[in-house]
């Protein structure tokens, strides 16, 4: 429990800890335990004993006492559900217990079918079934020994899987170390991870302020979420999950119910919507029941999963070569409603990209009213043969946003024409465009076309880019209706008086605004980039050409050979960049925002310098390496006084060598009798 006392006896008390080593081997010991508690009350018991402000204290303070005494820091400590560790490569990994798939039933006549193969195969024995929700995620099968957390592995083809331990331990409804009594030494506990759904909504409401394409659906999401690098994103993602299966040797359960019921008291979260069924008609009865009641669950289903209790009958069933002759999986349809396609309009996205949209008579599918479905390019209106005036299939399925996948053709017009996009913009008559490789069209009047317009400004004031949280999309459209402004630039002349014409503008919003447009002067040069717009440069990639370029007019006079050689910079967004400053209205606005005082060089001061190990040795970074990113590496070169350059010379003192690093520099400074060293000699020389 947190303890509470006032704040000068606490550091007090903390610096009497962080002095005496076993005293913190003592509070670290307390806090692993206390923090897995709170852990388990709030995810798991949903009983929080203490608030979220009070955890994040007693967080800070075990994070802090690890780091003055790392030796005491326990191998699945609660401070590692915040991430932090990079995986490069995920290890393929051996299952101990194949991880079979379900087959597949869409029917009772099905479902009755597969009672009677059972019957069968106990040969008249009573026996009972386990109902459970089939989630809508990816499968896990995680190991313990001795109740700690040891590897969690992807189900992969059945056989082998991916090892995904550092980004499962971010799930805080896992327990990291099982306390129970009478546990087994080894055992292995399956489930499913998934995203609820506030959480998926959340994220692609962030993504689609700062321009980033959608994410498709929840279980799309998990699993990319699960093969990331960086553990500490996979934390802040969010991901839950629930187990459903336990396999070891010698477990001392005679049942399937038995054993959901001990993981739950060893701290699992497993589902309560479970229920041991006597006979098909309790199995019926289960499964009409979530057929109404999972679109009120706050994450995916997308059927029930049937399992024979008894363990001793499940051996006696056996397997086939793919599956379980014990379980099987009654998989609901998605819900589908049919209407009449009214129109096909064409809405236009601030990079220019057209996305064709179906315009539909109202129609109620999954809970919402759904008037508006995407039709995504030209190629899938073409592979549905979709026409206006059709009566169209629409389903959710998931997806974030209706689709329509099928067309009644029994109730189509004779005279109806195939959709066929038109050459001009709907929006400025501007030419449309679709390049190779490219599934949309785009408008090339990248200058004057208003959504493209308001989208840049929108995205240019948004709160990855340069924050100008009192600058929203309305007063966005405003500005721009009444010709105030015609692109982000002018935000940077706007004057009170300008403010105070507009409708319902008062004196104290005028200033608002006039306030946050000045304090993005301070945003450093990576946000500035991403700000900027250009097509294919997200938040990511601006950062790393603002550290390879430093400014703004290194990286407009880059040649694509430059450009392509910065990392993960392919052919394709070098040659958007080189587009992009080619354009003299673009080399214009570029002039203005130098003009303006925005920071269009790398501050490099930002980098809290730690020594002057590295003073004037300039260094290559290339390949990748266990303890740094890319990017963290080049940090701690201008932390220590070094200076980080981009291509191999006769100037550069050190090649700093990676795994998989590039061939070519390694000839050159080879030839050039450059001093090649590894991450570990570098550690040393800033040690």
């Amino acid at each position: 429990m947190f303890c509470r006392y006032p704040a000068t006896e606490f550091f007090f008390h903390f610096y009497q800890i962080l002095m005496d080593p076993q005293k913190a081997k003592e509070r670290i010991d307390f806090l692993t335990l206390e923090l897995e508690r709170h852990n388990s009350l709030y995810y798991v018991h949903s009983q929080p004993e203490i608030s979220d402000y009070e955890f994040d204290i007693l967080l800070k303070e075990l994070q802090d006492l690890e780091k003055k005494h790392p030796q005491f820091a326990h191998k699945n400590s609660p401070t590692q559900r915040v991430g932090g560790e990079v995986t490069r490569e995920f290890a393929s990994v051996q299952h101990d217990y194949p991880m079979l798939s379900l087959g597949n039933t869409y029917s009772r006549e099905e479902l009755a079918e597969f009672d009677e193969r059972v019957q069968k195969g106990l040969g008249g024995q009573a026996y009972e079934y386990v109902c459970e929700l089939k989630f809508d995620g990816v499968a896990i099968g995680i190991r313990y020994h001795r109740g700690a957390l040891e590897l969690a592995v992807t189900r992969g083809d059945g056989v082998r899987g991916d090892e995904v331990s550092t980004n499962i331990k971010t799930l805080r409804s896992l327990p990291l170390q099982v306390h129970a009594s009478e546990l087994p030494e080894r055992f292995e506990i399956r489930g499913e991870v998934f995203m609820p759904h506030r959480v998926f909504e959340a994220i692609n409401a962030e993504r689609e302020e700062t321009g980033e394409p959608l994410l498709a659906n929840p279980r799309n999401a998990t699993a990319g979420t699960l093969k990331m690098q960086d553990s500490s994103i996979v934390a802040k993602r969010k991901l839950s999950c629930f187990m459903y299966a336990l396999h070891g040797e010698n477990l001392p359960f005679e049942s399937h119910s038995e054993s959901l019921e001990a993981m739950r008291t060893w701290g699992f979260p497993v589902s309560d919507a479970t229920r041991t069924c006597k006979n098909m008609q309790d199995v019926f009865g289960f499964l009409e029941h979530w057929e109404q009641k999972r679109k009120d669950l706050p994450f995916d289903i997308d059927g029930i999963v049937i399992k024979v209790n008894s363990y001793r009958q499940q051996q006696q069933l056996g397997f086939t070569a793919k599956s379980p002759r014990w379980a099987i999986s009654y998989k609901y349809k998605p819900e589908q409603a049919c209407t009449k396609l009214l129109d096909i309009v064409l809405q236009v996205g601030r990079t220019g990209a057209i996305t064709p949209v179906a315009v539909l008579q109202p129609v109620k599918l999954a809970g919402t009213v759904v008037k508006r479905a995407s039709l995504h390019n030209q190629d899938i209106i073409h592979q549905l043969d979709v026409r206006i005036g059709d009566d169209v299939f629409v389903e959710k399925g998931g997806e974030i946003i209706p689709k329509i996948t099928g067309v009644d053709k029994t109730q189509r017009d004779i005279f109806s024409l195939p959709f066929h996009f038109p050459d001009a913009c709907p929006e400025c008559g501007g030419k449309l465009q679709r390049e190779e490789g490219d599934a949309q069209h785009f408008c090339t009047n990248t200058i004057d076309c208003p959504p493209q317009v308001t989208g840049r400004i929108i995205h240019f004031t948004s709160r990855k880019a340069m924050n100008i949280d009192s600058v929203g999309e309305e007063t966005v459209a405003l500005l721009c209706s009444k010709g105030l402004i015609r692109n982000y630039a002018d935000l940077y002349t706007l004057q009170k008086t300008d403010l105070l014409s507009l409708e319902r503008m008062a004196d104290k919003s005028a200033q608002n605004i006039l306030d946050g447009i000045q304090s993005s002067l301070h945003v450093p040069f990576e946000r500035v980039l991403f700000a900027i717009g250009i097509r294919h440069v997200g938040e990511t990639v601006a950062k790393k050409l603002a550290f390879r370029f430093k400014s703004l007019d290194a990286l407009m006079h880059a040649s694509l050979e430059e450009l392509m050689q910065t990392e993960e910079i392919g052919e394709k967004i070098a040659g958007s960049i080189h587009t992009f400053f080619a354009s003299p209205d673009n080399q214009e606005t570029m002039q203005r925002l130098s003009t303006y005082g925005l920071q269009l060089h790398m501050d490099e001061s930002r980098f809290v310098k730690s020594s002057d190990a590295l003073a004037g040795k300039s260094f290559v970074v290339s390949g990748v390496f266990s303890h740094y990113s890319r990017e963290g590496i080049k940090e701690a070169i201008l932390a220590h006084g070094g200076k980080v350059v981009s291509s191999v010379s006769g100037t550069t003192d050190y090649l700093l060598a990676g795994d998989k690093m590039g061939p070519e520099k390694l000839r050159k400074a080879e030839k050039l009798g450059i001093a090649i060293i590894s991450e570990e000699e570098f550690k040393q020389m800033i040690a």
